[in-house]
C-alpha cells in the first residue's frame, strides 16, 4: 500500500475533506448510559487469603438468582495478504492462511506447509502428500461418543496442536461450540501421527496465537461453584440471598483454573494456577476468570506444562502482534429469550451452510449470523425484559434482599469494551501491561490494531432505540491504554460491518440502508480523523488489503432500502484518502459466502491476482474463482466438488494448483484452466 500511504501524507488532500455523516435526527439524540474513559491497573493477588476475600465477595455481588451469566452469553469471533512462504526449501510455492497480521498464525481446520496438507474433521487428523496428493497417514483424536466434535490446528514443522471446542455454548466464527469435552492435543507428525500430551483446562476455549513456534491460548472460566436447589415458588430476591451466601462460602479452588496434561505413557498430572499467578483489575465481577497458557511446539510441554496466568477479568476477542496479545471483553448481549432456545448448527454440516430456500432477507443484514441474507436486528430488551439474574446486587436495596421483598428492578450497563494487553515479546509466560476500556463494541479483532506504540480500537455504541447508535475510532498509547484521541460520528443511526487498519490509514464499513466507506487518517494519534467517505448501496462485511491503492470488498449488495440481493466484491480505489471510489463490482444474485464473517475462507494471491471465495447459491454452490487486478474483478469460474452435500470452506495455492476443501473431501484443481486434477475423500 506504499501509493496509498504516500497518498494519506499529502497535507493537501486530507484537508479538503470534511466528515461526514449518513444521517441526522430530527429529535435530540439519546446518549447510550457510558462511564469515563481510562486505564485500569491490574493488581496482582498477595496471597490465597487475599484472592478468596476479593473474589467471593465481587462474585456475590454480581450473582443472579439463576447463577453466573443468566443471559445469552458474548459471541466471538474475526488478514494480511497470503503469504508466499515455506519452511522448508524444497516445499512448493504456496499460500497460508489469511491472518490479521503477518507473522502471527491463527488456528484453522486446515494447514499447508507446501509438501503437506494437513486437516482436522469430525476428530480425524489427516495428513495428505501434495505430490502423490493421497492421505499418507490420520490418526483419531475422540472417541465414539463425540462425533462431530469442531477442532482447529497450530502447526510449527513437524508438531500440531489440536485444539478441540467443547463446553459452553459460546460462539466461534460464527458457529456453535457443538457438545463435548474441551482439550488440546500435541501431535507429532514426524511419522505417522501420535500423541505427545493432552492438555484438558477448565473453562472454554477462546482463541490461540502463535508467534514463531510458540502458542499463546486464551481460556475463560467460571468459579466451580454448586449453588442450592431451590423447590417451589421462591421469590428471586431470596433465591438470590442464597445463591450469595453460597459464593461467600465458597473456596479459594473454586476459582482456580485448572489443568490436567497426560503424556504419551498415560501419566497423568493435575495442577491449577497458583493464586500469586492471578491479578485482577480494580473493578471486576469475580464471576469469570481469563488464562493464558503458552506452549512451544518445538520444544513440547516441560515441567512448567502450560505455564498459564490468569485474571480476574471476561474475554471473548482475541488479537495479537509478533510482541503483544490482546484480549478484549464485549459487553454481553442483554437479550430476553434463554440460551436453549438459540437455535443450534447441525452437527454434520459446518459454518457454511448457505441461506436456506424461500426465505426473504431482513431490511437490515447482521454481519454476525451466518446467514446474511436471512439475518435481522434484535431490538434491545427495555428494562422490564431483563431478568434478575441479569444485574449485580450492587444495584438492589437492603429491603430487595430479603424473601418479602419487591423484586429487583433491572438497568441497563454501560456498554463498554474492556481491552487487556500482556507483552509476549520473551519465551515463556507472558507479561501483564496495561488495561483500559472504550465505549462500545467490538465487530472483531479486525476492529483492533497496534501501530507505532498506539492501539487503535474501533466500536458501536447503540442507543436503545437503534435510531441514534454511532460508531468511534479510539487510540490508545500502548503501554499504558490510556486515550490519546478519537475521531466519532461515524454512521450515525448505524453500525460497523468492517474495519481494516493498514499503517496510519484505516477503513471502517457502517451501513443500515446504503454503505458509507470511510478513510481515516490516523498519523496523528492525537487528532485523528476522518478523510473521505463512499456511499454506495450494500455493506462489505470484511476489508482486505489489494495491490498499492486498492482495498478488496466481500459483503452483500442491497436496495436502497437496505435489503440484502447476493454476494458482491468490490475493488476500492483508495489512493486519495480523500476521494474513496470503487472501480469495479462482481455481484451474484441471491447467494451468500462464509468469507464475509470468516476471513480465513478468502485466498487472495497477490502474484496473480488470483482470488477464491466460498458461495452458496440456490442455482450452484463451490467456491467462486476470481481475478482481481489494479483495475476490476472478473469472474474466471466455479470449483465444484462431486457431492454438493456439503459447501467447500477453505482453498489454497500449492505450485500449480488450486486446492479446495470441504467436508466431503479435497479436490485440486489447475490454477490456470480450473481442470480438475484429483479428489481426496475424506470420509
Amino acid at each position: 500500500m506504499k501509493t496509498l500511504i504516500r497518498a494519506a501524507a499529502t497535507a493537501a488532500a486530507l484537508a479538503t475533506v470534511t466528515v461526514a455523516c449518513t444521517s441526522t435526527a430530527a429529535e435530540p439524540p439519546q446518549k447510550p448510559r457510558t462511564s469515563p474513559l481510562g486505564a485500569i491497573r491490574l493488581v496482582a493477588y498477595t496471597s490465597c487469603d487475599d484472592l478468596l476475600s476479593g473474589l467471593r465477595e465481587h462474585a456475590a455481588r454480581n450473582v443472579g438468582a439463576y447463577g453466573f451469566d443468566g443471559g445469552i452469553l458474548p459471541y466471538a469471533a474475526l488478514a494480511k495478504d497470503a503469504r508466499v512462504a515455506s519452511e522448508q526449501a524444497d516445499a512448493p510455492e504456496h499460500s497460508t492462511t489469511n491472518v490479521h497480521e503477518a507473522g502471527v498464525d491463527e488456528p484453522d481446520a486446515v494447514k499447508t506447509d507446501g509438501n503437506r496438507v494437513i486437516t482436522v474433521q469430525n476428530g480425524i487428523l489427516r495428513v495428505i502428500d501434495t505430490a502423490t496428493r493421497k492421505v499418507t497417514a490420520s490418526l483419531k483424536l475422540t472417541g465414539k461418543d463425540q462425533p462431530g466434535v469442531s477442532a482447529d490446528l497450530l502447526v510449527s514443522g513437524d508438531r500440531a496442536l489440536v485444539l478441540m471446542r467443547g463446553g459452553d455454548i459460546m460462539y466461534k466464527a460464527r458457529d456453535f461450540v457443538r457438545p463435548g469435552e474441551t482439550k488440546y492435543v500435541l501431535v507429532d507428525l514426524s511419522g505417522q501421527p501420535k500423541v505427545l500430551s493432552t492438555i484438558k483446562t477448565q473453562g472454554s476455549y477462546v482463541d490461540a496465537r502463535m508467534v514463531g513456534s510458540t502458542v499463546r491460548l486464551v481460556t475463560r472460566s467460571q468459579p466451580d461453584i454448586t449453588f442450592p436447589v431451590i423447590n417451589g415458588e421462591v421469590p428471586e430476591a431470596e433465591r438470590l440471598k442464597r445463591n450469595q451466601a453460597a459464593v461467600r462460602k465458597a473456596p479459594a479452588e473454586a476459582w482456580l483454573p485448572k489443568t490436567e496434561i497426560t503424556d504419551a505413557s498415560g501419566t497423568v498430572k493435575k495442577d491449577s494456577v497458583k493464586c500469586e499467578r492471578i491479578s485482577h483489575p480494580a473493578d471486576y465481577t469475580g464471576t469469570s476468570l481469563l488464562t493464558v497458557h503458552t506452549i512451544d511446539l518445538a520444544q513440547g510441554l516441560t515441567a512448567a506444562g502450560t505455564d498459564p496466568i490468569s485474571l480476574a477479568a471476561d474475554g471473548d476477542i482475541v488479537y495479537g502482534t509478533g510482541s503483544s496479545l490482546y484480549v478484549a471483553s464485549n459487553p454481553r448481549w442483554w437479550m430476553p429469550q434463554p440460551v436453549e432456545d438459540t437455535p443450534q448448527t447441525n452437527p454434520e454440516a459446518t459454518a457454511t451452510t448457505p441461506p436456506s430456500e424461500g426465505v426473504a432477507p431482513a431490511e437490515e443484514p447482521t454481519p454476525t449470523d451466518p446467514q446474511p441474507t436471512q439475518a435481522s436486528e434484535e431490538p434491545a430488551p427495555t428494562p422490564s425484559e431483563l431478568t434478575s439474574s441479569e444485574l449485580t446486587s450492587s444495584e438492589l436495596t437492603s429491603s430487595e434482599l430479603t424473601s418479602s421483598g419487591p423484586s429487583p428492578t433491572p438497568t441497563i450497563p454501560p456498554e463498554e469494551t474492556e481491552v487487556h494487553r500482556f507483552d509476549i515479546s520473551s519465551p515463556g509466560a507472558p507479561a501483564y501491561v496495561a488495561s483500559g476500556k472504550v465505549p462500545g463494541r467490538l465487530l472483531n479483532q479486525y476492529s483492533l490494531s497496534e501501530y507505532d506504540g498506539h492501539l487503535r480500537v474501533a466500536t458501536t455504541l447503540t442507543s436503545q432505540d437503534g435510531e441514534n447508535s454511532s460508531s468511534a475510532v479510539y487510540v490508545l498509547k500502548a503501554d499504558t491504554l490510556v486515550k490519546t484521541g478519537e475521531v466519532g460520528g461515524l454512521g450515525r443511526g448505524e453500525r460497523i460491518y468492517s474495519v481494516r487498519f493498514i499503517g496510519p490509514v484505516g477503513y471502517c464499513v457502517t451501513f443500515k440502508q446504503v454503505d458509507p466507506l470511510y478513510t481515516l487518517d490516523l498519523r496523528d494519534p492525537a487528532a485523528p480523523k476522518v478523510t473521505g467517505e463512499l456511499k454506495i448501496t450494500g455493506y462489505s462485511a470484511y476489508l482486505h488489503p489489494g495491490a498499492d491503492g486498492r482495498l478488496i470488498g466481500i459483503g452483500q449488495e442491497a436496495s436502497e432500502k437496505g435489503r440484502t440481493l447476493g454476494t458482491q466484491i468490490s475493488l476500492f480505489d483508495v489512493s486519495d484518502p480523500a476521494s474513496p471510489r470503487r472501480l469495479s463490482q462482481l455481484f451474484q444474485k441471491d447467494s451468500g459466502s462464509t468469507a464475509e464473517w470468516d476471513p480465513h475462507a478468502f485466498l487472495y494471491w497477490p502474484k496473480t491476482g488470483l482470488a477464491v471465495i466460498p458461495l452458496f447459491q440456490q442455482t450452484e454452490s463451490g467456491a467462486l474463482v476470481l481475478k482481481i487486478d489494479d483495475s476490476g474483478v472478473s469472474k474466471l469460474g466455479m470449483i465444484k466438488h462431486p457431492s454438493n452435500e456439503a459447501g467447500i470452506d477453505r482453498a489454497m495455492v500449492i505450485g500449480d494448483s488450486i486446492w479446495t476443501v470441504s467436508y466431503d473431501g479435497v479436490q485440486v484443481n489447475d490454477i490456470a484452466t480450473l481442470a480438475q486434477q484429483a479428489w481426496i475423500p475424506l470420509r
